[in-house]
């Protein structure tokens, strides 16, 4: 079977949004008394998204990714100008079919990985088809709609 042709488009940043940001990061264990200072407003387009004209926003389907914090029905963004470093969570192709993997590199040689520990070695043969789409910068995750 094969892929559903997609249509892509690069990321566009429109005029900014600007949102507060708490100077004293939130825990998640034990609380701390609180602190309610304000650092100066962020735009979280601009914060995302480094380069807009090679940068994508795709949504996730499946649970591969999950040890890199990658969950099914996540937002990603995707960097096409980034070349992928070791460890790094990537969108891939592999004989027409896009997912993601990590990006292994090592002795010069480079591999590709599940980023889910529960998964068996990720072999995708010989004489496999593979074109690196780019390299995932965020993820987004909805709580809540």
């Amino acid at each position: 079977m094969s892929p559903s042709p997609l249509l892509l488009s690069p990321a566009l940043l429109s005029p900014a949004i600007y949102l507060p940001v708490y100077l004293q990061a939130v825990r998640a264990g034990f609380p701390s008394p609180a602190d309610d200072y304000l650092d100066a407003p962020i735009d979280l387009s601009r914060t995302l998204i480094q380069n807009a004209p090679a940068t994508f926003i795709m949504t996730v389907a499946g649970n591969s990714a999950v040890d890199v914090g990658i969950f099914d029905g996540s937002l990603i963004t995707v960097d096409r100008s980034l070349l992928p470093r070791d460890g790094d969570p990537v969108v891939v192709d592999v004989n027409g079919e896009r997912s993601i993997k990590i990006f292994r590199l090592s002795g010069g040689r480079s591999s590709l990985a599940y980023g889910n520990r529960d998964y068996p070695d990720y072999d995708p043969g010989p004489d496999a088809e593979i074109d690196i789409f780019g390299v995932v910068t965020n993820a987004v995750r909805r709580f809540r709609r």
